[in-house]
């Protein structure tokens, strides 16, 4: 399956889903734009909404999502990194097995290169990304509080509000999350930060040097 066609399978599943949980959502004409998605607020207000999809990485047993921008120049591929401003949040999607990720643009652009995305149930370490798995509550407390949307403690399973019903096939096992900062132990946050944490850098410090 080619590039493009996985990223419109992502984007038609997080509008459907956006849908379902009573969401107002517009889409933008051609591809010009940073964002994929936008959220009609009845207050007046917008979110706009940057689409990834995940893949899985065998290597490293974990989902991976490339954090930057990609465009083809001339038979290269050429990456950079999103601005605060290209858009609000980043929904990530696992089609394989339908999970969503809902990171504000701060947290999302704090990572180096890619995010891991942990699913196996048998780390009993979770990295910080697992702390946005269905976080759907966080858009509509960013369309209030956009400043604060990535402070939110959440614990899987438990109630938030908003639009936050669960699809039957997504509910999550419970893990405790604290404060998303971009920074951790005083050294800015990277993948390979997080693979040393979960005791797997030998596995993904060749993954990063992109």
């Amino acid at each position: 399956m080619d590039t493009k066609l996985k990223a419109d399978i992502a984007e038609s599943a997080v509008t459907t889903e956006l849908l379902k949980r009573g969401f107002r959502v517009l889409r933008p004409v051609g591809d010009r734009l940073a964002y994929d998605l936008a959220i009609d607020f009845r207050q007046g207000k917008l979110l706009r909404i940057q689409v990834k999809s995940a893949w899985f990485d065998a290597s490293r047993e974990c989902y991976t999502v490339d954090v930057r921008r990609t465009k083809t120049n001339r038979r290269r591929m050429l990456r950079k990194r999103y601005n605060s401003s290209d858009f609000d949040f980043a929904i990530v999607y696992l089609a394989d097995i339908r999970v969503f990720y809902i990171m504000p643009i701060s947290v999302f652009s704090s990572y180096e290169s890619t995010v891991a995305l942990i699913e196996a149930d048998k780390r009993q370490r979770k990295p910080r990304s697992a702390g946005y798995r269905e976080r759907w509550d966080l858009l509509s407390d960013g369309a209030a509080q956009p400043e604060t949307a990535e402070a939110i403690p959440a614990k899987f399973g438990g109630a938030f509000t908003g639009n936050t019903e669960p699809s039957p096939e997504v509910l999550g096992e419970g893990v405790e999350t604290r404060r998303q900062v971009s920074t951790i132990d005083g050294e800015r946050y990277s993948p390979d930060y997080e693979c040393r944490k979960l005791g797997s850098s030998e596995n993904c410090s060749s993954k990063h040097n992109l």
